[in-house]
């Protein structure tokens, strides 16, 4: 029996949780908050925590797990930033993720998103619900014929390639490390950023959180788009400087954004805060724009990727405890193994 409390838990994550765990020694402790140096004294007699995207597993947090015997730290995402792998090892925690659920889920929120935007989507269904017909301000644009930029062609840019280049659009990609065979098959072309960002009437995002992609998308970056551009994001927040974002939105020089994450998201998305007063000044000014659409990190949330999530993150916390070798890729830090 492998004790596993899982911090940040919503409905849908017990849910899948538990039937991917039926009939296995999982005992399982639901927390509806997240994990961090203040909190982690939830996780006493654990031999495992579970944690998404915005739980803070820093250095000092670490150590009270650590202390209190917490022997893995499985996260039920692809990104890891909030943790300190090198803490990690020095205290002996394995740490788990899972690299790729669905790539489809993603790549199609962010065509979702596409698609929405140009066509006012919202907007138009906004009127009709307030029985006003009138057409006026939502004309869009045909995406045939048109450039998409697609930064980083890990499985999800890729996949969104794929989708835009099936609405017969051109489809321009940027990625250090560029899938040539695939560029090829799919009628894809690599080039350069500054090329990307000059061409493309649709630039979408699709690349991990590092240093060197933080606010990949500032204000030198902006002025290089194409007048009326549209922006979309559904990777990490922090690719875009959110500053430099307003003033661009503010200028008209941008068509519109749809964003999936926000840089300062943690405290505000997954949490129902209707009724009270936002304290984010810039997310404020950002819902004030007619041209921006914002879901609150919803792309990966589709049935197939629960289901993949909880699958892999029980067998790894299966391996575990029978002492096996963890799921191929998924381990950012093994101890003893």
């Amino acid at each position: 029996m492998i004790r596993t409390v899982v911090f940040d838990t919503k409905s849908y994550d017990r849910e899948h949780l538990q039937q991917a765990s039926a009939g296995l020694a999982i005992d399982w402790r639901f927390m509806d908050f997240r994990l961090s140096a203040e909190t982690a004294m939830a996780a006493e007699g654990a031999a495992a925590v579970c944690i998404f995207v915005n739980d803070h597993a820093d250095r000092s947090c670490l150590e009270a797990l650590a202390g209190l015997g917490v022997r893995h730290l499985a996260l039920r995402c692809a990104g890891f930033n909030g943790v300190d792998l090198a803490a990690a090892k020095e205290l002996g925690l394995s740490v788990t993720r899972v690299p790729a659920y669905s790539p489809h889920a993603v790549a199609e929120h962010a065509v979702a998103l596409l698609l929405a935007l140009n066509r006012k989507i919202p907007r138009a269904n906004n009127r009709v619900h307030d029985l006003n017909f009138s057409l006026q301000g939502l004309v869009g644009f045909d995406l045939h014929g048109k450039t998409a930029g697609i930064v980083g062609t890990g499985k999800i840019g890729r996949v969104a390639a794929q989708i835009l280049r099936g609405f017969g659009m051109r489809v321009l990609a940027h990625d250090p490390f560029p899938s040539a065979d695939w560029a090829v098959q799919h009628g894809v072309e690599y080039t350069d950023a500054r090329t990307l960002a000059a061409e493309s009437e649709v630039i979408s995002l699709h690349t991990p959180l590092t240093p060197e992609t933080r606010h990949l998308i500032r204000r030198e970056t902006l002025e290089l788009m194409k007048p009326g551009a549209i922006l979309i994001n559904v990777s990490r927040g922090a690719l875009i400087d959110t500053t430099a974002l307003i003033e661009a939105l503010k200028s008209g020089r941008l068509g519109g954004v749809a964003l999936d994450v926000y840089e300062e998201e943690e405290g505000v998305f997954f949490e129902d805060l209707s009724g009270q007063i936002l304290q984010d000044d810039e997310l404020a000014r950002l819902l004030t724009f007619p041209n921006v659409l914002i879901t609150a990190h919803q792309a990966f949330l589709t049935k197939e990727a629960l289901s993949e999530i909880a699958r892999v993150t029980v067998a790894n916390l299966k391996n575990l405890d029978a002492g096996e070798p963890f799921l191929p890729g998924t381990a950012l830090v093994e101890v003893g193994r």
